[in-house]
């Protein structure tokens, strides 16, 4: 397994170099398909520190501890994994560079990253090399209109169907937003705003914070003035269990939402008491066990949450779910088609009823990421702990 780290930060000058390279080694990467023989190399783009840190690092080990089993069962087809691992600091720049190292590299796919930004500065490198990529971000811009690109985690227009139908079914009418300030928190609103229109659900107050964050106070105020009669938080941890404590403190009556994004233990150890009651969309990996029998992902999830509790003597999180499957839908496009470039792709594309931890995938060409509101759960937080909302 090879796996690299990386140091400092790109200019756009070195950005738009290293894009005409990968440019020109085009032909040599995508054109003729890949090699049949020689191990396959997979390259994953991690926010592994940074601020996306507590979602690229469960990523990471998903990613070594799956490829560790692939290549004990005696690979692919005959051939074995070769896991290449760039940190790209959770930046823009890091992640482009990163992306064309990987292009550099002739990896077969690259898997990443972690968040929207640094992913949507993946795209065009992509894009233009033809390199199968699957994201593990949310924003649907990440794979709208793309050829070469697909995603794991639940797009946010599907997260917010959810918010709205628990806001109507509740009665709630005005919302306040508190959302992360990068790619993750754009559209936000304006989504809302439109899903919500035909039951009279609006936002009427938007504040925004760094995904770095850790005073929320303003914003806190200026929420609480807008008197909403649900707030909502849209970031990741650690910044979103900050903000969280910042709303208990503050004393805000209104009930809380919080996005897809709060899905690991970095949130709960982060917002601690604060936590209990609130309401999120989220997979159904953290609630697992709380699942019948029939629900077709029970299987996948039980030994995913098995295996990785082995490995590392903790539980996974959401962020290591997206990652489990953009491996495993690579896996199943490699068992298929082999590493011809182009034929990954065109595999991915018609993906149909692949059950995964994150939700069961069918993916369309107007659709890479294939994924419905039926892919989450209402989840709330009680003594520290995830539970399935009951009452709805």
């Amino acid at each position: 397994m090879a796996r690299t780290r990386r140091v400092g930060v790109m200019t756009a000058a070195a950005a738009t170099l290293l894009l005409t390279i990968a440019g020109c080694a085009e032909k040599d990467v995508a054109e003729g398909g890949g090699d049949s023989s020689g191990p396959i190399k997979i390259g994953a783009v991690l926010d592994i520190t940074g601020a996306g840190a507590s979602l690229g690092v469960p990523e990471r080990k998903t990613l070594e501890l799956l490829t560790k089993q692939v290549n004990q069962a005696g690979g692919i087809n005959g051939r074995k994994i070769e896991l290449i691992v760039e940190d790209n600091q959770s930046t823009e720049d890091g992640a482009a560079k990163a992306m064309n190292e990987m292009v550099s590299k002739k990896v077969d796919i690259v898997l990443g990253a972690s968040r929207t930004g640094p992913s949507l500065a993946m795209r065009p490198v992509a894009e233009s090399s033809k390199t199968p990529m699957i994201s593990l971000a949310a924003n649907v811009k990440v794979t709208k209109g793309a050829t070469w690109v697909f995603k794991t985690a639940q797009n946010d227009a599907v997260v917010l169907e959810n918010i709205v139908e628990h806001a109507k079914a509740k009665g709630w009418k005005t919302i306040g937003l508190l959302r992360d300030a990068s790619g993750y928190g754009e559209g936000v609103a304006e989504t809302l705003t439109e899903l919500g229109k035909a039951d009279g659900i609006s936002v009427v107050k938007v504040e925004k914070f760094a995904p770095d964050a850790t005073d929320f106070t303003a914003q806190m105020i200026n929420i609480r003035n807008a008197k909403a009669d649900m707030n909502l938080i849209w970031g990741i941890p650690p910044a979103a269990g900050l903000a969280q404590k910042a709303y208990r403190q503050l004393n805000i009556s209104a009930p809380v939402v919080q996005s897809h994004g709060i899905g690991n233990q970095v949130f709960l150890d982060t917002a601690a008491a604060s936590a209990d009651g609130l309401v999120a969309p989220l997979g159904r990996l953290l609630v697992a066990d709380q699942l019948p029998d029939s629900d077709p992902q029970k299987t996948v999830l039980t030994k995913f949450l098995a295996d990785y509790q082995q490995a590392y003597n903790e539980k996974p999180s959401t962020f290591a779910g997206h990652a489990y499957d953009a491996f495993q839908l690579a896996m199943d496009a490699f068992k298929a088609v082999g590493t011809d470039k182009q034929k990954v792709r065109d595999h991915l594309e018609k993906v149909d009823g692949f059950v995964g931890v994150t939700g069961v995938y069918k993916m369309t060409p107007e659709d890479h990421s294939g994924l419905t509101k039926e892919a989450l759960v209402l989840v709330t937080v009680s003594g520290g702990k995830w539970q399935i909302l009951q009452d709805k």
